[in-house]
């Protein structure tokens, strides 16, 4: 048997959050909207009549893509190392990756988890998620998430937020619900850093401190560490590759890691590191459009350390799911598909919905 791909289809698409849900509408609060930079979907051919589908990352040249797809023109899919797959390294590769395991699952009749190594998990924490609002914003939208059975919530701040009123009204709110602080890097100081982290230890409700700073200095990362030690809070890294997580481990700078490489195979194995450091992980996203967003429950699922709740929200939180069936939460978790390869396929009127540009690749 064999699984040849013929051809692939790429298709541009418009993939906006709803309105409300990335930033609040003060004018403090209003950032560039990332939700308007588009994203490629990729659907592969296989002379086996099966597909395989994926998604890229927002703003991923189409000249990159073409690159990769055509790396996997004419070659059979079942005789990879699915570890190492033809493709140059870069933004096209998590697509076509999560688009090979997609496919090749459906062929074998497995689960893109199982070709992870088995599932750990048949289901996946995951928080409530908000850009930068107001106190009073982001107490309603905490109840939101809330009401709508999540059980914590991650926001985005930067220097000069009222970060300790935020919490307060997220206590006042919620007051059970635990909070991932994360400025993106935007505390250029770690002093600052670091009486911010204490003052919020005094509300009680900040689960995690994440990228409080630049990440070009890890000793500036473990100096922060021990002096965030008496407030509670677990300072983590957002890291995308396995190279950075050993920095970070041999380091002593993270006490918890968002692991969000640029492949499936990638982040298990970051996974397995922070597991053997004694370091819990997560799985950070995009705000994704659905497909991505499978790959990450699966990649989840696949991780024995990925014990925090991932930020894999983007097909409730987006105008179009991308999905013929969305991503199934039960409160706080979403289930992992039972059918195989990602168990989940493109809703291919909502991709014309939204549909910019199309292109098409053959042998």
């Amino acid at each position: 048997m064999a699984l040849r791909v013929r051809r692939v289809e790429y298709f541009l698409v418009h993939q906006q959050m709803r309105p409300g849900t990335v930033n609040g509408v003060e004018p403090e609060y209003r950032e560039t909207r990332w939700d308007e930079v588009p994203k490629y979907l990729v659907k592969l051919h296989t002379d086996g009549g099966i597909t395989g589908e994926g998604e890229a990352s927002r703003g991923l040249p189409e000249a990159a893509l073409v690159e990769g797809a055509r790396a996997l023109l004419g070659v059979d899919l079942l005789g990879l190392d699915l570890r190492t797959l033809p493709v140059p390294a870069g933004g096209a590769y998590k697509a076509l990756e999560t688009a090979v395991f997609d496919a090749v699952g459906k062929a074998k009749g497995k689960r893109v988890v199982d070709l992870l190594g088995g599932a750990v998990r048949q289901r996946v924490e995951v928080d409530w998620w908000s850009g930068r609002r107001s106190p009073d914003d982001l107490a309603w939208w905490a109840a939101e998430g809330r009401q709508r059975g999540f059980h914590g919530m991650k926001i985005k701040c930067k220097l000069g937020d009222p970060m300790v009123e935020h919490m307060v009204a997220v206590k006042r709110a919620v007051p059970d619900m635990p909070v991932t602080v994360d400025p993106n890097c935007r505390f250029n100081r770690r002093e600052a850093a670091a009486d911010l982290a204490h003052a919020l230890g005094t509300v009680g409700n900040v689960a995690v401190f994440e990228d409080p700073i630049p990440k070009d200095d890890y000793g500036e990362y473990a100096r922060l560490r021990d002096e965030m030690r008496d407030t509670g809070i677990p300072l983590a890294l957002h890291l995308g590759s396995v190279d950075d997580l050993r920095r970070a481990i041999d380091g002593g700078c993270i006490d918890v890691v968002n692991a969000s490489p640029p492949s499936m195979v990638a982040f298990v194995e970051m996974a397995r590191m922070a597991g053997e450091a004694g370091i819990p992980c997560w799985h950070g996203s995009g705000n994704d459009c659905g497909v991505m967003d499978l790959s990450y429950v699966h990649a989840c699922a696949a991780a024995p350390s990925c014990t925090l709740p991932s930020d894999i929200l983007g097909n409730v939180l987006h105008v179009e799911h991308f999905l013929k069936e969305p991503i199934t939460f039960e409160g706080s978790d979403a289930l992992l598909p039972r059918g195989p390869g990602l168990g989940g396929e493109l809703d291919m009127a909502a991709v014309e919905r939204q549909l910019i540009s199309r292109g098409e690749l053959r042998v």
